[in-house]
């Protein structure tokens, strides 16, 4: 009997750490155990249990990145099991667990501006003196079809990832043809992004459980103190795939959209935000409008007013083959003042200021060809100021 114990804990102590070593996202199920997935954060054959015991234990919640020790499953069993957690999310057990919740932490403005427009591109130049994104923020891209919002959010994703290092990206394709996915997948590659997607030939539980999982994710890696920022293509296909497998309220908006089906996707986007206690969840989404679908118009409108920065892309401009067809009249940010310095403010007020007279058709085409015939931002300034 002695030897027995013996032999069991020299197992324990010895062998915990030289077994087979697994990485991997956790998802916990609603009965109380649950899975490390890996591949698109979706169920595979090769996932690993997790007892609910440890998830009690540990304090481990949906998103968590664990790295651990597994052992093969049992004559009865149809999945490897985690033996032992060495990290979670690259912390050690002690720090992990001393975590606050996301929902605890205080949200504020945006004040930190995250710098898109240093690789010179005219779209981000806009975006980083017209409609400039703080760490936090929570915009909207509306988009008519065919307008460039899809290759707008590839050069974001790029601009972020090269100017800002300590930014982790997560880009969420939902209901998207797989050509793009692969496009965006090989155009922005880094240690610092993920790509996750759910093509349009899936089914609408699985766009589902790709963004829960997103949105679990992006909430660990803030509580840890990280700024994340979160990608989505398009929040009008989410809230379509959320109309579909929601339980019926026995009321209907028009076009069709039941009024419950909105809860999980506002719940997504609301989560955007700066924390006081360090970290921040910036999330920038794409909305359709002027598809011929009155669903697409009620969705845009049902989240037009939560969001704190606006990008409207024109159809107009689009149509006369003007790229970026970014609308600079319509598209802002609520509390620039806290993201610009006093110069970038007033050139700001400026160009937006000489888009509401009688003159705003020539007015814009005179503020493209400033941002066409200047380097960079801070010599469109000085050319704006030595004007006024």
């Amino acid at each position: 009997m002695e030897n027995t114990k013996k032999e069991k804990k020299e197992y324990t102590k010895d062998s915990l750490d030289d077994g087979i070593i697994t990485t991997g996202f956790l998802e916990v199920l609603p009965d109380g155990f649950g899975f490390i997935r890996n591949a698109n954060y979706l169920s595979d054959p090769h996932d690993v249990y997790v007892s609910q015991s440890q998830i009690y234990k540990f304090k481990l919640k949906t998103g968590d990145f664990i790295t651990g020790v597994v052992r093969e499953p049992k004559a009865s069993e149809k999945f490897r099991s985690l033996l032992h957690i060495q990290k979670i999310n690259h912390y050690d057990l002690e720090t992990a667990m001393k975590r606050k919740s996301f929902e605890s932490l205080t949200p504020i403005f945006p004040n930190e501006k995250i710098s898109v427009g240093k690789n010179g591109k005219i779209a981000m130049r806009m975006i980083d003196l017209l409609a400039p994104i703080g760490k936090g923020q929570r915009g909207i891209i509306v988009s008519p079809p065919k307008a460039g919002k899809t290759t707008l959010l590839k050069d974001i994703a790029l601009a972020v990832k090269e100017n800002n290092k300590d930014i982790h990206i997560l880009i969420l394709l939902i209901d998207e043809r797989p050509e793009e996915v692969t496009d965006i997948k090989e155009a922005v590659e880094g240690d610092n992004v993920e790509v996750l997607y759910s093509t349009f030939d899936e089914t609408p539980d699985r766009h589902k459980k790709v963004s829960e999982m997103v949105i679990e994710r992006a909430k660990r890696l803030v509580e840890h103190g990280q700024d994340v920022m979160i990608l989505l293509d398009s929040i009008t296909r989410l809230t379509r795939s959320y109309n579909l497998i929601c339980s019926p309220s026995g009321r209907t908006l028009s076009g069709g959209l039941d009024p419950n089906c909105l809860y999980m996707p506002k719940r997504f986007f609301g989560a955007a935000r700066n924390m006081r206690e360090g970290g921040s969840l910036t999330i920038l989404a794409t909305a359709l409008v002027d598809t011929g679908s009155r669903m697409d118009d009620v969705i845009y409108e049902e989240f037009k007013g939560t969001g704190n920065m606006e990008l409207v892309l024109s159809r107009a401009m689009q149509e006369k083959r003007i790229f970026p067809a970014i609308d600079i009249a319509k598209s802002g940010t609520r509390r620039e003042d806290l993201l610009l310095s006093e110069k970038e403010l007033q050139v700001n007020h400026m160009i937006h200021y000489s888009l509401n007279g009688t003159r705003a058709s020539q007015n814009l085409d005179d503020a493209l060809l400033l941002f066409r015939n200047t380097k960079n931002n801070d010599e469109l300034i000085e050319t704006m100021l030595k004007r006024k």
